[in-house]
């Protein structure tokens, strides 16, 4: 089985929406055959590639809400994702461009596959979302994908160009034939879709039914009956 999370770095709720998706797989009985892969998705291509403003004004101001409201709101989700075992610390985190860190989980993904990617993916969530740091900057994505066990030098060469930009670009476009508006988006064998950070009860039943309908048990009929078996025939 396999699970496609379309998600972005600095999108809250794909960190909370991860956490409850991994504590459904750790109740699931078939999870060491499940492969769990990271797909891009921006949601904000426009934002600067090194951000310094934090990210609750610019938020206020797309949303049209004065900054002591749009804080509170962070509180509440900060609250949230502590339930999940998260330390948010939204009023610290800076708006800033992500399409690089994309490019990086894509480097990943093609040099150690989908264990690398998340590993990556998890540290670049933490590094935004835990520590504030800036995911836009290349010295922060450098040392953050290091730490993981990438290359430097390989990283700071995709860094310095444009390679795994068509992936990224290839991802975004799915994710709207998907019809996905917004993230974190689960597909589960290209069958299932789960929009937002669902509750793990959701993704629990989502995984059971994908694993039942992709492995089918067989119904025998008819009762028992005359056969051979497998030291002959008794006559």
């Amino acid at each position: 089985m396999r699970i496609e999370i379309w998600s972005d770095v600095v999108c809250p709720w794909c960190f909370v929406g991860k956490r409850r998706l991994e504590s459904a797989l750790a109740e699931f009985e078939h999870a060491d055959e499940v492969e769990v892969v990271f797909r891009s998705f921006e949601l904000d291509p426009s934002a600067p590639h090194h951000g310094h403003e934090l990210s609750t004004g610019v938020l206020a101001r797309k949303y049209g809400r004065p900054e002591a409201e749009m804080r509170q709101m962070q509180q509440q989700l900060t609250d949230v994702a502590a339930e999940e075992g998260l330390a948010f610390r939204l009023f610290d985190t800076v708006h800033t461009n992500t399409v690089d860190a994309h490019r990086l989980l894509h480097l990943a993904l093609e040099t150690g596959g989908p264990t690398l990617q998340r590993e990556l993916k998890e540290a670049l969530l933490s590094a935004y979302f835990e520590r504030a740091e800036d995911v836009g900057d290349h010295d922060v994505l450098a040392r953050v994908a290091a730490g993981v066990g990438l290359d430097e030098a390989r990283v700071r060469e995709v860094l310095a160009g444009h390679e795994y930009a068509d992936a990224v670009e290839a991802d975004v476009a799915q994710a709207r034939a998907y019809g996905a508006t917004g993230v974190p988006f689960f597909v589960v064998d290209r069958a299932y879709g789960i929009s937002g950070a669902q509750p793990a009860e959701v993704f629990t039943q989502v995984l059971e039914q994908a694993w039942a309908a992709s492995h089918p048990v067989l119904t025998t009929v008819g009762g028992d009956a005359d056969a051979c078996g497998p030291d002959g025939c008794a006559i």
